[in-house]
């Protein structure tokens, strides 16, 4: 349970709030590239409350301006995108990536008036098929060397999603490691096909797919420790007297997290606010040991959402989708096979923003309650010209790992086969693996 005025502090996102504020001190995901048209590549986009206009430049980076011409106000998502910038269409006013204005084709030709005129202009940086901006103040910090970001870009899959809801609420679904055991579960046997389904592979060494073994298991224990990054999260499932489950997820801070997806995939998510009501999931899928299917994998989310907001097709105004023969005979929730509407419905329908001053957490929400901690402590930090925690281009990994191992030697079976996994990839063998020395950490 939070207070009241502890809760606004960690929703609030908007331009001058000390959230605001700490997450404009983060490489944010933007857009994705593939958003972008290829008769123009020109895109509004709404990010921490700012309303902005993405753009590509002559020499294939990406400028962020603001979206309003600074003369009279004019929209700058429908200017021309000419000489490496943007020229407004009610007088000619050219912008360049720097939010400077370059040309008043009006003015005297003598006048520095031109001096005098900016918009707000961001950083951009592209990796993986997103464009990442940096909305803080001074000069960025380097962009994270996490696995999603080091992988080459035929291992890797960007996608987003629409949730109309406040980013705390999607965030705290992804570390939360108890729920997947009621929210996922199927009445019977999980029908989906195996790639690009969270959830259906088969857990190595178990014979079963991972929504049956977490739904049988459905009490772990879960340990929580701080980490470069910011959180590794632990649950633990004891199979047999001789056997647990080890599942080792992560909060990426202030607003990512990092999840095993069978046996050589992973995914790093992010969630980023439209506003206070509104955010984006960005997500990084990537693959240790084999090319992704990249097409395979665009044709199962396209199939989910409307374009061009990405809006899911299941939303609270048709419930979710919700079908009770359903949920009777085959799901769960009764809302699909797609479990991102699962975790979807379980955020967007606390509310716009969750009143967080009448929940009672428990002894498995223990990663929720420590990063909400985290949160507030770098929120008050950032205030204080304090250090911030994961903001050094050292960072690697985090380590994402589901597996079984003797329950005697659980850690150091966990940490070996992780090492394995990265030295027998085409391209980990240089990333956390190494760098960290998995053996020790």
């Amino acid at each position: 349970m939070l207070k009241r005025e502890e809760n606004e502090r960690v929703t609030r996102s908007g331009p001058g709030t000390p959230l605001g504020s700490l997450m404009r001190a983060y490489w944010q995901p933007a857009a994705l590239v593939s958003e972008m048209s290829p008769e123009r590549q020109v895109k509004p986009v709404r990010l921490l409350g700012e309303d902005l206009v993405l753009f590509r430049k002559p020499d294939r980076t990406w400028g962020l301006v603001g979206r309003f011409c600074a003369h009279r106000g004019v929209d700058l998502a429908f200017a021309r995108h000419e000489e490496g910038g943007l020229r407004c269409l009610y007088h000619g006013w050219l912008y360049g990536a720097d939010g400077r204005c370059k040309e008043q084709p009006a003015e005297p030709a003598h006048s520095r008036f031109i001096d005098k005129v900016r918009i707000p202009s961001y950083p951009c940086v592209e990796r993986n098929g997103i464009v990442f901006a940096y909305l803080g103040e001074g000069d960025p910090p380097p962009l994270p060397g996490y696995d999603a970001l080091q992988a080459p870009e035929e291992y890797t899959f960007a996608f987003k999603g629409l949730w109309e809801c406040n980013w705390l609420q999607g965030l705290e679904g992804g570390i939360d490691p108890s729920h997947v055991s009621f929210l996922h579960r199927f009445i019977d046997e999980d029908p989906r096909e195996v790639y690009g389904q969270q959830f259906s592979e088969i857990v190595e060494g178990t014979g079963q797919k991972l929504s049956k073994l977490v739904g049988d298991s459905y009490r772990p224990d879960i340990e929580v420790e701080e980490a470069d990054h910011g959180l590794r999260v632990y649950a633990l499932r004891q199979l047999t007297e001789e056997v647990k489950h080890v599942r080792i997820t992560n909060l990426v801070f202030p607003n990512a997290f990092v999840v095993p997806f069978g046996n050589s995939k992973v995914f790093i998510q992010w969630h980023v606010p439209v506003d206070d009501f509104n955010h984006y999931w960005y997500m990084i899928f990537y693959d240790f040991a084999e090319q992704t299917d990249q097409e395979t994998l665009l044709q199962q989310r396209l199939t989910e959402v409307s374009l061009p907001d990405y809006r899911p097709l299941r939303n609270r105004e048709n419930n979710w989708g919700y079908d009770p023969a359903e949920q009777r005979d085959l799901t769960y929730t009764g809302m699909g096979l797609d479990i991102n509407v699962h975790d979807q419905w379980a955020v967007e329908s606390m509310g716009r923003i969750q009143d967080r001053t009448v929940e009672r957490l428990g002894i498995s929400d223990r990663a929720v309650t420590a990063n909400r901690r985290m949160l507030l402590r770098a929120i008050d930090a950032f205030a204080d010209g304090g250090t911030l925690p994961a903001r050094t281009g050292e960072l690697d990994g985090p380590l994402a790992v589901d597996t079984i191992a003797p329950t005697a030697d659980w850690e150091a079976t966990w940490r070996r086969r992780e090492q394995e996994r990265r030295d027998a990839s085409p391209w980990a063998g240089e990333t956390a693996g190494e760098r960290e020395n998995v053996a020790q950490r």
